[in-house]
């Protein structure tokens, strides 16, 4: 079992810059590949960037890739999500998750365990 808790969201203005935060416990987090989805209202949760346990693979959704940028600090249990040039579309509750083995990091239902979200509100 591992608990996750994110956080660092906020409201900001197009083209800036923000970090979260995902915080693990009750398990090894350095075991676990983890990834960033988004939800923005009315629609379904998408995938962000995910990084493997450890750190061999990077992915990147299309739409983030070159602006985002994941990592991850196995001495301080932390998931990172490095936000930058941000855009109003980027709006949307990000979540934090952990799966110990997965096929594809795309996808949501493969992830074990998933923290309760940030906001992030990017206006134009």
């Amino acid at each position: 079992q591992v608990q996750l808790v994110e956080s660092g969201g906020g409201l900001v203005q197009a083209g800036d810059s923000l970090r979260v935060s995902c915080v693990a416990s009750g398990s090894t987090f350095s075991r676990y590949n983890m990834g960033w989805f988004r939800q923005a209202p009315g629609k379904e949760r998408e995938f962000v960037a995910a990084i493997t346990w450890n750190d061999y693979s990077i992915d990147y959704a299309d739409s983030v890739k070159g602006r985002f940028t994941i990592s991850r600090d196995n001495a301080k249990n932390t998931l990172y999500l490095q936000m930058n040039s941000l855009k109003p579309e980027d709006t949307a509750v990000y979540y934090c998750a952990a799966a110990k083995s997965l096929s594809s990091y795309r996808l949501s239902w493969e992830y074990d365990y998933w923290g309760q979200g940030t906001q992030v509100t990017v206006s134009s």
